[in-house]
């Protein structure tokens, strides 16, 4: 249970690194895993997860490209949040499983929303700058705490708890910034 909360985290930031941290592990035993994780380890996993990782890498450096990537990610995201969940979990009764999914599949969509939300708002500045920051940020903390997730656990718990405590605390403040970022841009047009 220790890892499916900080490798669901990691899915809503990046799933394609994550599962491709899984699938390298695996794979190169960099980890010593239960059989839980062997699937990752397939090469074609492996290679669909890091193609899939190089177009989101470069799709996340372009300012509106972004959005609309994350607006497609909005499904991807949290089913591959629960799906690695449930995976991670094992052989488990349907209701550990159903508990695992939902656990999963909620914090992928808290950090995609956080996520996705702070990019809406980069967007809006004329620079590229931060809009390239934030997507090298997100990157280093899926990988991160993907690996983390697989070699320390419980430190990976705390950070992915402390992560989410974050997002919870500041979402008022990125929900009222998005409002006036939108809502100036909407009577400016309507003007």
């Amino acid at each position: 249970m220790s890892r499916i909360i900080p490798l669901a985290v990691a899915a809503g930031l990046n799933i394609y690194a994550t599962i491709a941290v899984i699938g390298l592990s695996v794979r190169y035993h960099l980890v010593a895993l239960p059989d839980e994780y062997q699937a990752f380890g397939h090469p074609i996993v492996i290679g669909a997860a890091i193609v899939m990782y190089l177009i989101e890498f470069v799709a996340d450096k372009i300012p509106w490209v972004d959005s609309a990537w994350d607006a497609v990610h909005t499904i991807v995201r949290p089913l591959g949040g629960a799906y690695i969940a449930v995976a991670t979990l094992g052989d488990a009764s349907p209701v550990a499983t159903a508990l695992a999914a939902l656990i999963g599949g909620s914090a992928a969509l808290t950090t995609h929303a956080t996520k996705a939300g702070t990019r809406a708002a980069a967007n809006t500045s004329p620079e590229p700058f931060s809009n390239w920051l934030l997507s090298l940020g997100e990157d280093a903390i899926a990988v991160s705490l993907s690996y983390a997730a697989l070699k320390h656990p419980t430190l990976a718990l705390t950070v992915a708890i402390a992560l989410l405590t974050v997002i919870l605390l500041s979402a008022g403040f990125l929900i009222k910034a998005l409002r006036r970022r939108f809502g100036a841009r909407r009577t400016a047009t309507s003007s």
